[in-house]
């Protein structure tokens, strides 16, 4: 029992610090800019669709409307009778003057087939930074300026954007954008303010086209779920800089009812202990709350310690929300952040069993070096 204590007294103390960090961790972000653009830059926007997301629409449309000297925009879908595709001719004959081009892959021949429409998108690319984009992303219309501005830089090989989650009408949708919002983005905020970016995100990644090239294309990530993840490794371990942008993305993550949200909550999870075993033990400081609520059931005397842990997540999910996304929503829903949590920790102790997820509606197997194959 005295050992459980003491282990639990470290948890609940290291809770406290990693939220504090989370604090620093903001500060340093808000204070990095890039210079002002000294010239245009030619860039390839490349989207692979599957389907028709909650708002595709808008999402698309923001990136036809970017306010920004010379760029092309690249579509991706498996089969002309996609249902995205007429959304894709609607703006382009609403946007004739934007250069864009509609491609139909066919069958995949990559477990990822994501990683297979941006292979294939690539091909066809003009120019050679290429802004990787997934279609539940809305940006603004500086979007593209804000990249260029970072990429004048020519140590730079890879920007990738941190996101403001956008949830629909779902209570599952809008609890998970609570935790994306608030407990996500400080990881990876304290994750550069220590170690500096040697990681990407999924949602919207630019890169150069040489880099890219240099560690073998998409060749090197067809295997992997996390491929957003593995690109920001390599490209780091190449010696090339990762930055984290300037430019806030919306993440539109839709209205998915309970089960759906849990299923990808598990792939989610599952994914990322084998990207990062280490990280994702890690974790466990992250749960300020359930680790407070631990406390006091364990040891009630340590009611100031909890209390602590309970104001410091409360101060660092402010911070989060308010200070770095300036997300009203997710200040309004101050009262999802505790069953968040709750939740959150569930989902992550969870990730450490099975190596079964589903993704758009077939079934793999995570290989413990995070690759993923079709399970039979």
């Amino acid at each position: 029992m005295e050992l459980a204590s003491t282990i639990l007294l470290i948890l609940v103390a290291g809770s406290v610090v990693y939220a504090c960090l989370t604090i620093l961790a903001a500060r340093s972000y808000l204070r990095a800019a890039p210079k002002s653009l000294a010239r245009m830059i030619p860039i390839s926007v490349l989207k692979p669709l599957s389907g028709v997301d909650e708002g595709l629409e808008d999402n698309l449309r923001s990136f036809f409307t970017q306010q920004y000297g010379e760029f092309e925009i690249l579509l991706a879908v498996q089969d002309a009778d996609d249902p995205a595709v007429a959304i894709v001719e609607k703006l382009k004959g609403e946007f004739p003057t934007v250069p864009a081009q509609l491609i139909v892959t066919g069958l995949s021949s990559y477990p990822n087939s994501k990683v297979f429409k941006l292979a294939t998108m690539v091909k066809i690319a003009r120019y050679d930074i290429l802004v990787m984009s997934d279609s539940d992303i809305r940006a603004s219309d500086r979007l593209l300026e804000t990249v260029a501005r970072e990429f004048q830089d020519r140590s730079v090989g890879l920007v990738t954007c941190p996101y403001r989650a956008v949830a629909g009408t779902s209570f599952w949708s809008q609890l998970e954008a609570v935790g994306l919002n608030t407990e996500f983005l400080a990881g990876v905020l304290t994750a550069r303010y220590l170690n500096g970016m040697d990681f990407a995100l999924g949602p919207t990644i630019a890169v150069r086209r040489k880099v890219l090239e240099e560690l073998r294309g998409f060749d090197l990530l067809k295997d992997y779920l996390a491929e957003d993840f593995v690109l920001g490794k390599r490209v780091a371990a190449s010696g090339e800089s990762v930055v984290l942008s300037c430019e806030l993305i919306e993440h539109r993550i839709g209205s998915q009812p309970f089960w759906p949200n849990l299923v990808h909550r598990l792939r989610w999870a599952r994914s990322t202990r084998r990207s990062r075993p280490a990280g994702y033990v890690g974790q466990v400081f992250t749960h300020s709350l359930p680790l407070a609520l631990a406390a006091l059931v364990i040891r009630p005397g340590w009611w100031a310690l909890a209390a602590l842990a309970m104001v410091a997540r409360a101060v660092s999910a402010a911070t989060m929300a308010g200070w770095v996304l300036h997300d009203g929503p997710s200040g309004r829903r101050w009262w999802m952040v505790p069953i968040q949590d709750l939740l959150s920790v569930l989902v992550w102790i969870a990730g450490f069993f099975g190596s079964t997820i589903q993704w758009r509606g077939r079934r793999y197997n995570l290989l413990p070096d995070g690759r993923f194959q079709v399970k039979e």
